[in-house]
């Protein structure tokens, strides 16, 4: 039975003996979340995703299916779309010099962290050590290798800047106002800094 008040972990999904799952979160079919992770409340973890160590995900996240996550920082009502990718590696390979395989202690860490509200799109791929500002939303298959402002709008091979969306997830107008929702707003040193509440 699925409640709120427990966390709910598919039989054939594996979950770390360290990781620890917020009530009402839902582990869905052969999803990974490895030891040590930490998954706050409501959250959704989609068929086949990976959570890797040193992952910290806040409340009413949401991660697609087949999406991997390695080491990020997602803050609360975050959206990881299907397969998209987090990497957090900053100096990737199979071996070191002498001809040995790497371990954990020969990685140069650098983890995502993605702001409250952002949506990565799917198929989108993220390079370690990347802020995606809150509200931000990365566009289907955008690979990000620059920080993303907060309510900013991203897409393409590299991920440019193209416009504004609202915290609704509407694209803002050229008077910064959201069809969506009729959420206005303001930019100042090319951030968006206030916001008028529409509907």
């Amino acid at each position: 039975m699925i409640t709120d008040t427990e966390p709910f972990v598919e039989a054939s999904a594996d979950v770390g003996p360290g990781a620890r799952i917020g009530a009402g979160t839902r582990v869905w079919h052969q999803a990974q979340v490895a030891d040590g992770v930490e998954i706050g409340t409501g959250c959704t973890l989609g068929k086949s995703c990976y959570i890797g160590s040193g992952s910290r995900i806040g409340d009413n996240v949401k991660i697609g299916n087949h999406a991997d996550v390695f080491g990020a920082q997602l803050d609360d009502d975050v959206m990881i779309s299907p397969q998209v990718v987090l990497t957090e590696d900053r100096t990737p390979r199979a071996t070191r010099p002498d001809g040995q395989r790497q371990g954990p202690g020969d990685w140069t860490s650098a983890p995502v962290i993605v702001r409250r509200g952002a949506t990565v799109g799917a198929g989108a791929r993220v390079a370690p050590g990347i802020e995606i500002g809150p509200y931000a939303l990365v566009g289907i298959g955008a690979v990000v290798l620059r920080d993303v402002a907060a309510h900013a709008l991203v897409l393409g091979n590299p991920a440019r800047a193209v416009g504004w969306v609202c915290r609704c997830a509407g694209t803002l107008d050229d008077r910064l106002r959201c069809p969506r929702c009729e959420r206005t707003y303001e930019l100042a040193a090319d951030l968006l800094t206030k916001i008028q509440v529409g509907r």
